[in-house]
């Protein structure tokens, strides 16, 4: 097929029947970046004459930047008309794993365009609330980490439903019978699953974290979990000290007997599902180390041994960061 009869079928042809694929198109690129850009998700095939075409239709600098969902083998004109005109721009939302409505409400804010009070009220709407039945004034926790791929325009309400969705498309019917078994309620699992989220630095500990916690349930101690204080305190600190540990708050389990009252952030799918099926282990103390294993010990004296040996290790760390802080001068 001649380069001729090429452009005349690209240009017309394709109906934007593909399935729709996400390509990001930078400030001030060229047409040859955005070419390149296009063919590399299969939304054109020929970038080389997609840019000599856009070129001789004067449109190679009227594209606004921006990222975009299209179809594959789309028209080349349908495709400049979309780029020209802005059409089909989405913003992309990338919760975290273990994040906390204080970290995703400005997020969103950033990545939509739309006011704080918009995302506060969203993430107290009383349907959701209801709809999920959860005991606490927001959702969190619920908003489940994943990325998002949202249409220009939308709102926070609508961002905040479907992240929720998200989460009701993860939770499994079999989950919700593992339950009974465990004798927690879902609210329980989320509070626990946000725990391990954020004291677990190793995949293969989180089941034995969760186990952990579930043992001291069970005993009747107190969770002592230093995440929790983090987030009843309502700002980060990298060290939890004894101080800090007297913050009045249902969510400090250091005062309060078993878990808080809800999730203290967003879990992943790893960590529900270590709340739900914690490791068949009798410990009861667990200690971090520098390289982020933990130490998990059943008594009490064996684990403030273990507290001795991380104490050193982290000594250590500290001594030589100040040590290459001070030749770094």
């Amino acid at each position: 097929m001649s380069a001729l009869a090429i452009v005349a079928a690209c240009a017309c042809g394709g109906g934007g029947h593909g399935p729709l694929v996400r390509v990001t198109i930078p400030p001030h690129a060229t047409m040859r970046v955005v070419s390149d850009s296009l063919a590399r998700v299969g939304i054109i095939r020929h970038p080389r004459l997609f840019s000599l075409y856009a070129s001789l239709r004067r449109t190679d600098r009227a594209i606004k930047a921006g990222t975009y969902l299209l179809h594959r083998d789309e028209s080349w004109n349908m495709a400049i008309a979309a780029l020209r005109g802005g059409k089909g721009i989405v913003d992309v939302v990338t919760i975290p794993e273990g994040f906390s409505l204080f970290q995703i409400e400005p997020l969103l804010v950033s990545r939509l365009g739309v006011p704080m009070d918009s995302v506060d009220a969203a993430v107290h709407d009383t349907t959701l609330l209801h709809q999920l039945d959860l005991p606490t004034p927001t959702l969190e926790g619920y908003l489940f980490p994943d990325t998002y791929v949202f249409a220009r325009g939308t709102s926070a309400r609508t961002a905040v439903t479907m992240m929720v969705k998200r989460f009701e498309q993860v939770w499994k019917p079999e989950w919700t019978a593992r339950l009974d078994t465990i004798h927690l309620s879902r609210n329980d699992v989320m509070a626990l699953a946000a725990i391990v989220e954020k004291e677990a630095k190793l995949p293969a500990e989180r089941p034995v974290i969760a186990a952990v916690y579930m043992n001291r349930l069970k005993a009747g101690m107190l969770l002592q979990a230093d995440p929790t204080v983090q987030y009843a305190l309502g700002h980060h600190v990298a060290r939890v000290f004894y101080k800090d540990l007297e913050v009045e708050s249902p969510y400090n389990t250091y005062k309060h007997k078993g878990l808080p009252p809800g999730p203290i952030g967003s879990p992943g799918k790893p960590s529900i599902e270590a709340a739900l099926y914690p490791a068949n282990v009798p410990f009861e103390y667990f200690v971090a180390f520098p390289d982020g294993h933990h130490e998990f010990r059943k008594d009490l004296a064996a684990h403030e041994q273990a507290v001795a040996i991380a104490r050193r290790a982290w000594d250590s760390v500290e001594v030589a960061r100040r040590g290459d802080s001070s030749r770094a001068k």
